[in-house]
C-alpha cells in the first residue's frame, strides 16, 4: 500500500450498516453494525486511527456497533503505564510461569485449528461460532497482514492457548483467545492469563493501552473485562476512566 493511501483522511472512506438482526449478548435486541468497506483493506494508520474510533477487527472486517437507541456496547482499553496486577491476577501469573510464550505472524496452523475447534465445541456450543469449521477459523483468525500476530502458550510440547492480536502504533489490540478445555488447566485462568501476557508485551514495546474491544454491562460473559483496573471507555469520541463499582 502506498503511503498516500496510509495518509488517507478517514472522512474518505466508504461504510456500510447492517440490517438490524438479533443482538449476540443482549436478549430480546435489535443490533446493526458500521462497517468499513472491505474493499478498502486500509493501511496501518487508518486503521490505527479507527481503532482509536471504537472499530474492532474480525478477519478482514473492521467494525464497530451501530445500534438506535442503544450504547451498551462500551469500547474499553487499558492504559499500559498504569496497570497494577490484582492479587489474584499476580497469582495467575505465577501459576503459569511455567509456560512458553512465543509470537509468530497470523496465519493457518492446523494444530491451531484443532484447539480452536475442541475450545468451541466444549466451550461456545451455543454461541455464534458453533459449529466449528476450518473455513471460519481462515476467515475469522487467518489474516495475513503484518500487524496480524499470534502468542502460542506451550506446556512443555503440549500447545494448550493462542491469542490472536494486533499491533497498531497506539497499542495492541486483543482479537480472540482460545485454549485447551481440559480441566486439569482450568486452574490456570488462560484467558486472562493471554491479557496479562498482552499487557507485558505492550510494555516492553513502548505502547501505551491495550483495546479490549467491547464491555456490556449486562453481559456475564464480558465480565472479565472489568478486572483490569483501570480501563478507560470511548465516551462520544474522547476516551474517559470507566469508574467501575465493585
Amino acid at each position: 500500500m502506498s503511503s498516500d493511501s496510509a495518509r488517507q483522511p478517514l472522512r474518505d472512506l466508504r461504510f456500510f450498516v447492517t440490517a438490524p438482526h438479533a443482538c449476540s449478548y443482549l436478549e430480546d435486541r435489535q443490533a446493526s453494525t458500521l462497517f468499513l468497506d472491505p474493499q478498502e483493506m486500509p493501511g496501518l494508520d487508518v486503521y490505527d486511527r479507527l481503532t482509536q474510533h471504537g472499530f474492532r477487527r474480525s478477519g478482514r472486517h473492521l467494525y464497530r456497533p451501530h445500534c438506535e437507541g442503544c450504547n451498551a456496547c462500551i469500547s474499553v482499553r487499558i492504559p499500559v503505564t498504569l496497570f497494577q496486577p490484582s492479587r489474584s491476577q499476580r497469582k495467575i501469573i505465577h501459576r503459569n510461569a511455567d509456560l512458553t510464550l512465543s509470537i509468530l505472524p497470523s496465519g493457518f496452523e492446523q494444530t491451531h485449528y484443532l484447539l480452536y475447534a475442541r475450545y468451541i465445541q466444549q466451550r461456545h456450543a451455543d454461541g455464534d461460532m458453533y459449529p466449528p469449521s476450518a473455513e471460519q477459523y481462515r476467515s475469522f483468525l487467518s489474516l495475513e497482514r503484518d500487524y496480524a500476530q499470534l502468542m502460542e502458550m506451550h506446556l512443555g510440547d503440549r500447545l494448550i492457548a493462542v491469542c490472536a492480536f494486533d499491533t497498531l502504533r497506539q497499542g495492541l489490540s486483543a482479537i480472540y483467545t482460545f485454549f485447551d478445555p481440559a480441566p486439569e488447566l482450568e486452574r490456570r485462568s488462560l484467558g486472562t492469563f493471554a491479557v496479562l501476557s498482552l499487557v507485558a508485551r505492550a510494555r516492553t514495546l513502548g505502547l501505551p493501552y491495550l483495546y479490549l474491544g467491547y464491555w456490556i454491562k449486562e453481559c456475564q460473559k464480558m465480565a472479565y473485562k472489568h478486572n483490569f483496573r483501570p480501563l478507560e471507555q470511548l465516551d462520544g469520541r474522547h476516551w474517559r476512566p470507566l469508574i467501575l463499582s465493585d
